[in-house]
């Protein structure tokens, strides 16, 4: 029976490849994940925000799917439901082109892009309105008041919420290990089937995890403490 051995990981120059290796894939799994849904949450809060019934209904039943559909799920379908009823040329490029993690950042992305969405939303809406009205008797237009004066109220209302979020979906980026996407997690599964270290592996790569969480956790409370008017009046 092997003992407790910690450089049997460590002091393999493969296996510490490996790993880093999976670390790259994972920010890039979840950066670009963050970008495309604040991108797509910005699109829908506008449309939230519209007079328009039918398009205020289109993204309730569309936070309502990514909020009530399991996030494994969803990867799932994109992955060995919606891929192979794409046409053979697109799908030979994306084969081509690692589909597991176009698919990763596709589906995290629109998932999580329901989260942020509302978050923003509820940033706003904690907003008085006579904060509107004071912009528009300034000389401020619609447009310009949205952009001025109440959207940076709202991001800043909603930084808390959104850190949350986008620590949730660093987290989830290991749920691209269904579909095959070689991030930290699918390299943990490669080394511990290598080297028989279960124990080891699955530890080191719950510190990364936990590591990489808590630097975000921290940069977003230094983000949102930056962003507290009364701490910018103490500076």
């Amino acid at each position: 029976m092997k003992g407790f051995d910690l450089t049997a990981i460590l002091g393999n120059p493969e296996y510490m490849a490996m790993l880093a290796h999976g670390i790259e894939m994972t920010f890039i799994i979840a950066i670009c994940s963050w970008l495309q849904a604040m991108s797509l949450a910005l699109v829908l809060l506008a449309i939230r925000f519209s007079p328009g019934r039918i398009g205020n209904s289109i993204v309730a039943a569309y936070v309502s799917y990514h909020r009530n559909v399991p996030t494994l799920v969803q990867l799932m379908l994109w992955y060995f439901g919606i891929f192979t009823i794409l046409p053979s040329a697109l799908s030979d490029w994306l084969t081509a082109h690692s589909a597991e993690m176009i698919f990763a950042i596709v589906g995290l992305g629109l998932c999580q892009a329901a989260y942020f969405s509302e978050d923003l939303r509820s940033g706003l809406r904690s907003i008085s309105p006579g904060q509107m009205e004071a912009a528009r008797a300034l000389g401020h237009g619609y447009i310009s008041a949205m952009r001025n004066v109440l959207i940076p109220q709202g991001v800043r209302n909603a930084l808390p919420a959104l850190v949350n979020h986008s620590v949730s979906l660093f987290k989830n980026s290991s749920l691209a290990i269904v579909i095959g996407a070689p991030e930290l997690s699918h390299a943990v599964k490669e080394i511990e089937n290598l080297s028989f270290r279960t124990f080891e592996i699955y530890l080191i790569g719950t510190v990364l995890y936990l590591v990489f969480s808590l630097i975000i956790m921290a940069g977003g409370a230094w983000l949102t403490w930056r962003a507290d008017p009364l701490n910018g009046a103490a500076r």
